[in-house]
């Protein structure tokens, strides 16, 4: 009997022991249902951040692309303009070029007007040198026909004597 006790002491013993290894396991267990719940919900809460992160990437690459988009477009405008400042360069060139040609057609069209005002008045001066030649010419031409009609009655005058 007293091995009985003995074996019934020894199996509540190790019944204790089994109840206290179970509770142990199952306080074990809970803790890491708790770890894997609070793990489940980090894998969530990160599987968020990921798809945020993926959005943003995504919103990233999209500015990336309009960046360089923009900037070929401002390259293309920077050559545009180097092309448009060489024309204006060369447009100013020619309106140098231009307005020195243009004073120079002034300045000759200045010096022919001074030389016609100075042939109008040679054509004036000799215009009233003709008037007196023609006048001269009329009273010597007048002259001659009264010396002419003097001397033809001179001469019926002679003759008649």
């Amino acid at each position: 009997m007293d091995r009985i006790k003995e074996r019934l002491q020894s199996l509540r013993a190790e019944a204790d022991t089994a109840v206290a290894r179970a509770e142990e396991a199952e306080t074990k267990n809970k803790k890491l249902e708790q770890i894997i719940l609070e793990k489940d919900q980090e894998i969530t809460s990160l599987q968020h951040k990921l798809s945020v992160m993926d959005a943003d990437l995504e919103k990233a690459e999209g500015k990336l692309a309009d960046a360089k988009s923009a900037q070929a477009e401002g390259e293309q405008s920077k050559t545009t303009a180097e092309g448009l400042q060489r024309k204006i360069q060369l447009l100013e060139e020619e309106l140098d070029a231009a307005e020195k040609n243009a004073k120079e057609v002034v300045e000759k069209l200045r010096q022919v007007d001074v030389k016609a005002e100075h042939f109008e008045r040679q054509v004036q001066r000799l215009e009233q040198e003709r008037d007196a030649w023609e006048k001269k010419y009329e009273e010597a031409q007048t002259k001659y026909r009264e010396s002419k009609a003097e001397l033809d009655e001179l001469v019926q005058n002679m003759e008649g004597l």
